[in-house]
C-alpha cells in the first residue's frame, strides 16, 4: 500500500518543472527581443550606401508591390536588405569564419581558407548556359567572317586542386576547356594558358585573398597567346614593376573576413623605355560622348578596397585604347581578367577595344567587327560556365 507522501504529487519536482518553464519563457523573449531589436535597428538605422569590406552597393528596401510578393523578389530583397544592413554585420562574419575553423571546417560562405590563399568554390557549370555561349562565338564568327581567339583561363580552384579539402566538389577545368575548344575548333583559335598557370603555380600568378590572376598571371598568358596572335611578346626585361598597391584584401577576402591570409601586393608593370601610357576613350551609356582618361591606370583605386579597378577602373560597356603603338586593331569581348592583361597587348595594337556583354544588349550598337584586324574573348573558367550574356553574340 502507497504512502499518501508518495502519493501524492513532488513538490520539489513541480518547482523544477515550474523553474524550466519560466527559463525557457525567458530564453525564447529574450532571444525574439534580440531579433526584433535587431531588426528594428536594421530598419530604422542610418543607412549606408556602399560596403567598403565587401565592395557593393548596399541593397536598398523593395518596393512593394502585388506582383513582387507574388513572384517572392519582395521577399528575397528584403532578406538581401536586412543581411547588407544588418548592425555589426563585419564581426558576425568575422566570428562565424572563427567559429567554422575551430570545428575544423575550412569553408564558409564558398570560400576555402587554406593554408596560405584562399580560393572559391566553383559550382558545376551549366551546360545549357555554356552551350548558348559557344553558340553565340559560333554565330559571330559566321556573321562577320571572322576567326576569333579564344582564351578561357582557369581559377584558382584548378591550379590549387590538390591544397582544396579531400572530397571537395571541384569540376575538372582542365577538361572543360578543352571540351569548350573542340567544339570551337572550326571558327575559333584557342590559346593555351592552363600549361603555363599551372607549371608555374609556385609563382605569384594569382591573388591570395581575390579572383583574380595577378599581372604576372597575365604577363605569362600574354607570353602564350603571342605564339597564336603571331606577334613577338616583350621580355620581362622589357618593363619596371611598380608595387602600387600594398595590403590588398580582395573579394575573397571580403566574405569571410579571415586575417590570417597575407594581404596581396597589385603590381604595375610599366614600359622601362618611357613609351606614353595610352588614351582612354571609356564610354558608359549608349549614345553618350565618351569619358576620356590619360593612361590605363586608376591610381585613386590604390588608397581603397577594391585595388584592382586599378586597370582601367571599374567594368564599363566599351573601352576604347588609343595606345600610339604601330600595330592592327584588337577587338575583345571579356570579363574583369581581361584588365591586367591588356596592358601587355598595348605594345602591338594600334587600338584595343574592349567591350563588356553584360552591359549591353546588342554589339553591333557599339562597334563594327569588320573595323578590327583580330578578335579575342577573354573568359575565366567560372565565369564562362556559367554566363548568360554571351549568347547576346546570336543578336542580329
Amino acid at each position: 500500500m502507497k504512502s499518501k507522501k508518495s502519493a501524492g504529487k513532488n513538490p520539489s519536482a513541480k518547482n523544477r518543472r515550474y523553474t524550466k518553464a519560466i527559463l525557457s519563457l525567458v530564453t525564447s523573449l529574450l532571444f525574439f527581443g534580440t531579433l526584433a531589436g535587431l531588426g528594428c535597428v536594421t530598419v530604422f538605422s542610418e543607412k549606408k550606401e556602399f560596403s567598403e569590406t565587401m565592395n557593393k552597393k548596399l541593397a536598398k528596401f523593395p518596393e512593394f508591390t502585388a506582383k513582387k510578393v507574388y513572384n517572392g523578389s519582395f521577399t528575397d530583397g528584403v532578406e538581401e536588405y536586412i543581411s547588407d544592413h544588418f548592425p555589426g554585420h563585419d564581426n558576425w562574419i568575422r566570428f562565424n569564419t572563427a567559429l567554422e575553423m575551430l570545428t575544423g571546417k575550412r569553408e564558409q560562405n564558398d570560400i576555402y581558407i587554406l593554408r596560405d590563399r584562399l580560393v572559391e568554390k566553383i559550382p558545376a557549370p551549366d551546360p545549357q548556359r555554356v552551350e548558348k555561349s559557344i553558340s553565340g562565338i559560333k554565330k559571330f564568327a559566321e556573321d562577320n567572317k571572322v576567326s576569333p581567339y579564344i582564351m578561357l583561363v582557369p581559377t584558382q580552384a584548378e591550379i590549387y586542386r590538390e591544397d582544396l579539402p579531400p572530397y571537395a566538389p571541384n569540376p575538372d577545368q582542365q577538361a572543360f576547356i578543352e571540351d569548350v575548344y573542340g567544339k570551337l575548333s572550326d571558327c575559333a583559335v584557342p590559346i593555351d594558358v592552363y600549361s603555363t598557370l599551372s607549371a608555374n603555380k609556385s609563382e605569384y600568378v594569382f591573388y591570395r585573398t581575390d579572383h583574380h590572376w595577378t599581372s604576372r598571371g597575365a604577363f605569362m598568358a600574354y607570353t602564350a597567346a603571342a605564339k597564336r596572335m603571331d606577334f613577338t611578346p616583350l621580355t620581362e626585361s622589357s618593363y619596371d614593376i611598380e608595387h602600387a598597391g600594398k595590403d590588398f584584401r580582395g573579394t575573397f577576402y571580403s566574405k569571410v573576413l579571415y586575417e590570417k591570409t597575407e594581404p596581396d601586393t597589385l603590381d604595375l608593370w610599366l614600359p622601362s623605355d618611357g613609351r606614353k601610357e595610352p588614351v582612354l576613350e571609356v564610354y558608359t551609356t549608349l549614345g553618350v560622348e565618351p569619358e576620356i582618361h590619360e593612361g590605363m591606370y586608376y591610381r585613386e583605386y590604390l588608397g581603397v578596397k577594391d585595388k584592382y579597378s586599378t586597370f582601367f577602373g571599374t567594368n564599363k560597356p566599351l573601352i576604347k585604347i588609343k595606345t600610339g603603338s604601330e600595330g592592327g586593331k584588337l577587338l575583345i569581348f571579356k570579363d574583369s581578367y581581361a584588365h591586367s592583361l591588356v596592358p601587355f597587348l598595348t605594345a602591338h595594337y594600334s587600338q584595343i577595344d574592349m567591350v563588356d556583354l553584360r552591359y549591353i544588349m546588342n554589339y553591333k550598337q557599339l562597334i563594327d567587327p569588320s573595323g578590327y584586324d583580330s578578335v579575342l574573348f577573354v573568359y575565366n573558367v567560372s565565369t564562362f560556365m556559367s554566363d548568360e550574356n554571351i549568347k547576346k553574340l546570336m543578336i542580329g
